[in-house]
């Protein structure tokens, strides 16, 4: 029977094995020289002055909720059409995501719906870089000005991505967060990483993710309300090892991209289209591989049909407005209509590095396969 090819895969090696060893040999499994190494290559990999290790994309958000004073009666705006902690983490503490539809093109935040839904009570924007691709962060920031609002970056999917400016996706100066869990451009298993926009900020993340301790506390000392949201030396060994060869791997997913245009076309698969479409002036990281059925293809019969012929794929993403603990905040089916028409067509494809010419050919004829 032949081997089924996986939504996506890690890519471990002996860098990651030696750099856990060497970390269990230590006896620091937690808050040691791995953890603040990882943070400082982090940083210089991305041209930024500080980075700070949490525990997962998710924490890292909720974090930098919590930094920016988001909380009740504040109400932020961001994307339907995104993972759901992008929401969750303001639920959290208790402000309100105000959702706007999404560009077409790009399925990031559209920057007029989110000028038309600003209002009196919104203190934020959180914009998402979805499938890797770079949110319009110009206009946003100069919606952000104009009003007076903070920013929370969700990059958690675009590490290695290039905005519009030529500018890498979180280093901007704004509060911004990346997640490491095991489909992303790189991984530390579980994990995260937030980019504060100054000292201060970085000093109340380190606090706040150690239960509350400041840098010069005891081992019981506690300065005010903290999280465990600290990510192990462990972990931390696998994303010193994984940034060592972010580069190669980032490339070997453009190249895994590639194959796939080249390989549909070949396949005779028709109306297709990858997703996001993007318009050529920033430069995506490619986290996932999604394309966007035909309005006649029944995708969950889709999926079947390619998981007999031993391919996986998923419906990716559903929009999140309409989970039922957001649906309670009065929201509802039809009222972002390029966001649920984008989620109810889009499927992902296996996607990985390592991934061959022949995975890619035998995914791009399993689907041509599937597609009736």
């Amino acid at each position: 029977m032949t081997a089924e090819i996986p939504l996506a895969r890690p890519e471990i090696g002996e860098r990651e094995e030696e750099l856990v060893l060497e970390v269990l040999g230590s006896g620091r499994l937690s808050l040691g020289p791995m953890g603040e190494r990882f943070e400082r290559d982090f940083a210089a990999w991305l041209g930024v002055e500080d980075a700070v290790a949490v525990s997962s994309g998710t924490t890292a958000l909720h974090l930098g909720v919590r930094a920016l004073g988001w909380g009740p009666g504040d109400e932020v705006l961001t994307s339907p059409f995104s993972f759901v902690a992008s929401a969750n983490c303001l639920l959290y503490e208790g402000a309100r995501p105000v959702f706007c539809d999404v560009d077409p093109e790009t399925l990031n935040v559209d920057p007029a719906a989110a000028t038309a839904a600003a209002g009196e009570r919104t203190a934020g924007l959180l914009p998402v870089h979805i499938f890797g691709y770079p949110a319009a962060m110009p206009e946003l920031e100069a919606l952000a000005a104009r009003h007076g609002l903070g920013i929370l970056e969700d990059a958690c999917e675009a590490l290695g991505a290039v905005d519009s400016e030529g500018r890498p996706v979180a280093a901007r100066g704004n509060l911004a967060t990346f997640a490491f869990y095991a489909n992303k451009q790189m991984t530390t298993g579980e994990g995260g990483m937030v980019i504060p926009p100054s000292p201060e900020v970085a000093e109340r993340l380190r606090s706040e993710r150690n239960q509350g301790r400041a840098a010069d506390m005891g081992w019981l000392d506690h300065g005010g309300l903290g999280f465990n949201y600290r990510l192990s030396d462990l972990a931390a060994a696998l994303g010193v090892a994984q940034l060592e060869r972010l580069g190669e791997m980032l490339a070997a997913r453009a190249r895994v991209a590639a194959l796939y245009e080249g390989a549909l076309a070949i396949a005779g698969v028709e109306g297709l289209e990858t997703l996001p479409a993007g318009r050529g002036r920033e430069r995506r990281s490619w986290f996932v591989y999604i394309v966007k059925l035909p309005p006649d293809v029944d995708r969950d019969a889709t999926i079947a049909r390619l998981a007999d012929r031993g391919v996986a794929a998923k419906a990716y993403l559903p929009c999140i407005h309409l989970f039922p603990h957001l649906r309670e905040l009065g929201y509802r089916e039809g009222q972002f209509p390029v966001a649920e028409e984008a989620s109810r067509r889009s499927l992902a494809l296996p996607f990985f590095p390592s991934m061959s010419e022949p995975q890619v050919e035998r995914v791009c004829e399993a689907l041509a396969g599937s597609l009736h």
